[in-house]
């Protein structure tokens, strides 16, 4: 018989820092909270913030990535973004980028033109989802989900959307694919509205109150900026807002391997963090303008 996934604590954003110039974050793991959230490594939130109008355009400088993906959800603001293999894009509110880091690539990410030039307010997510030894030095691969194309389900009597990033709800499945079992959800809600979301008891879970305010399995409350973390038992949550909420929703099967970790290298021992640092050195994640 399903029972209620245990609600293991209600967490607080940590002290925000910035990244580059132009994401102020709140680093809820693995540095602010210590939380096992296996396949997710890290998990950086940009609380809604309002930037200035400038003609300089505020983010990252060119870095490398290996061994890993990053996911970066956008909800306000817009973020364009170059890699060395040749994409190029922009993110705007309710679109989602997955990008493969696997073997090596370079990256920039800054905000984009014509929203630095008017300001305004910028919320964001990013994500480092871990790959598994076996897929770490697979090739680089770029997934663009725009909000438009994204696969959704239709809560009924008007409540609001599932928008499914990756995984599956309700038999619609998502629009990424993950190299390991991940349920990655946008729930928009509007007061009032009951979710049920199911996912195995073994399955690192958590969720964010990116908007409004919610309780969770009847009893716990969280309201927006704080994160839900699930404990491992049960199966079922069970979610109802108490306002006009956006909730982000990330549960995946741990992969349960070791982890060497220097600055953007995601690896499994010490000698590949040495050979990433090398392999950088020597120009082998190719070339990306600055």
């Amino acid at each position: 018989m399903p029972t209620l996934k245990k609600v293991a604590a209600i967490l607080n954003p940590p002290a925000p820092h910035m990244v580059g110039d132009g994401f102020r974050v709140h680093n809820f793991f693995p540095s602010g909270h210590k939380i096992k959230m296996d396949p997710f490594y890290l998990l950086d939130y940009n609380a809604k913030i309002e930037f200035s109008p400038t003609n300089k355009l505020r983010g990252v400088g060119v870095h490398p990535h290996r061994g890993f993906e990053t996911v970066t959800i956008a909800y306000h603001g817009a973020v364009a973004h170059h890699d060395s293999a040749g994409n190029s894009g922009v993110i705007y509110p309710g679109d989602v980028q997955w990008m493969t880091a696997a073997s090596g690539i370079l990256h920039k990410e800054y905000h984009e033109e014509e929203f630095s030039k008017k300001g305004g307010l910028f919320q964001m997510v990013q994500l480092w989802v871990n790959l598994p030894a076996k897929d770490k030095m697979s090739t680089p691969k770029y997934q663009a989900l725009p909000n438009e194309g994204m696969s959704k389900y239709n809560l009924p009597n008007g409540n609001g959307v599932v928008e499914i990033i990756a995984g599956e709800y309700n038999g619609t499945k998502g629009s990424a694919s993950t190299f390991t079992p991940i349920e990655l959800y946008n729930l928009k809600l509007q007061a009032g509205a009951k979710v049920s979301l199911n996912t195995p008891a073994n399955y690192n879970t958590a969720m964010i109150v990116i908007e409004g305010a919610i309780i969770v399995n009847g009893t716990e409350k969280a309201s927006v900026n704080q994160m839900v973390h699930f404990a491992h038992e049960g199966t079922d949550i069970a979610i109802e807002a108490s306002e006009n909420s956006v909730v982000l929703f990330l549960s995946g099967e741990p992969i349960n391997e070791p982890i060497a970790q220097y600055g953007p290298f995601l690896m499994n021992k010490p000698e590949e963090l040495q050979q990433a640092i090398e392999d950088y050195n020597t120009g082998k994640f190719g070339y990306l303008e600055e």
